[in-house]
């Protein structure tokens, strides 16, 4: 794995700003959550920025820090945004910060400060028709900005790394490639009575299924995936189920793909599921499936590998850096997932295969691992400040 390691150097304050994080605690909330109490492990000496309802999280994830609360004013995001420009250069000043850490591609240009940016995927470049103009726009530009801007910048991939290189024009080596973990106390192999608890809660006892987690969003390849399913599974004398968990997103092809599922087959769409649910689901799955069309990481596909499951999965970008030989892998065709689909669910035995490769590959991915990368580009930066 191509997880660089921290450098040594001095204990910097850091300013962590993590006014972005969303109140469903996706995407970026699920990675600052991972990461922050591992940089507080390692004694960095942190600041945390927060709108105020996090302010409890934060304060219990970092204890060793001090945390800071917006008043709920700038929870909106515009407000947000005109705050990171003004507030932060501020906040940076008055808690004598040596660098500040910007953990979601926007970053403050009014401040003296070093600044270390996360880019998290650069499917805004590489696959722009997967996205809304508006965050198209935005995250392109904010890229941009941030490969000018920053003193240096993160990616959770190799491949990450290389797109915006190639579509920026960044210099390779102002990059700390920081794969994320995964939190073993919260997905891992459940005990059968556990899978047929979530199972039970789906109205699913018994029943076999092929399971998907993550936001409904186009670059997801949903549609794709259940008209793959019903080709794989329509003849099959107890056909699994297809269970759908994450946010509902905005692919607009989702609904109709369902609506043309054959009759006696089901499709189930769960929506957010209890973090405490989400170990037995996926562990109960026959196959866990994510043929994404692109990922900058894909950290759906390490949470299922964690819990023992098959995996069925893209090499599309970063996953197969994050599936390695652990995993099983097809086209983002209708056809090619069905035949992914087709093969793992007739072979009890390459599932029970994978699954345990899969779970042996995913103990090389922890977030202490990716906290030292992450504190290596902010101690280099603070230096060079």
């Amino acid at each position: 794995m191509d997880q660089q390691a921290a450098s040594g150097g001095t204990r910097p304050r850091v300013l962590v700003d993590a006014t972005a994080i969303p109140a469903d605690r996706g995407g970026v909330g699920r990675y600052l959550d991972a990461l922050l109490p591992e940089l507080d492990r390692l004694e960095a000496d942190l600041v945390v920025v927060c709108q105020a309802r996090d302010a409890d999280l934060m304060a219990a994830a970092c204890p060793r820090g001090r945390v800071v609360a917006l008043h709920p004013r700038y929870a909106r995001r515009a407000v947000r945004l005109v705050w990171e420009q003004v507030g932060l250069p501020r906040l940076a000043r008055r808690v004598r910060a040596d660098v500040v850490f910007s953990p979601h591609y926007t970053m403050p240009l009014l401040t003296r400060r070093p600044v270390v940016v996360t880019l998290h995927d650069a499917t805004f470049f590489s696959h722009p028709e997967l996205h809304t103009r508006t965050k198209r726009v935005f995250f392109r530009t904010a890229t941009r900005v941030a490969v000018r801007r920053a003193r240096a910048l993160v990616v959770p991939s190799q491949a990450t790394r290389d797109e915006v290189v190639r579509f920026t024009g960044a210099a390779a080596d102002r990059f700390t490639v920081a794969l994320h973990g995964v939190d073993p106390a919260v997905f891992h192999p459940v005990e059968p009575a556990e899978a047929e608890r979530v199972a039970a809660g789906l109205g699913l006892a018994g029943r076999p299924y092929v399971a998907f987690l993550g936001t409904l969003e186009p670059r997801k390849n949903v549609p794709a995936l259940v008209r793959g399913w019903v080709a794989a599974i329509a003849d099959a004398p107890e056909p699994p189920a297809l269970v759908l968990a994450g946010g509902p997103g905005w692919d607009d092809e989702v609904g109709p793909a369902i609506d043309g599922v054959p009759a006696g087959l089901d499709v189930l769409r769960t929506g957010y599921l209890p973090l405490g649910d989400l170990a037995g689901l996926l562990a109960g799955a026959r196959v866990v499936a994510y043929p994404s069309r692109g990922e900058g990481f894909g950290l759906p596909v390490l949470e299922a590998m964690a819990c023992g499951a098959a995996v069925l999965t893209s090499a599309e970008l970063s996953l197969s850096e994050v599936g390695g030989d652990a995993v099983a892998y097809c086209g983002t065709s209708d056809a090619e997932i069905a035949a992914g689909l087709r093969a793992l669910l007739a072979d009890a035995d390459a599932r029970s295969a994978l699954g345990a490769a899969a779970l042996a590959r995913s103990r090389e991915f922890t977030w202490a691992s990716s906290a030292r990368a992450h504190l290596g580009a902010l101690r280099s930066a603070a230096r060079r400040r």
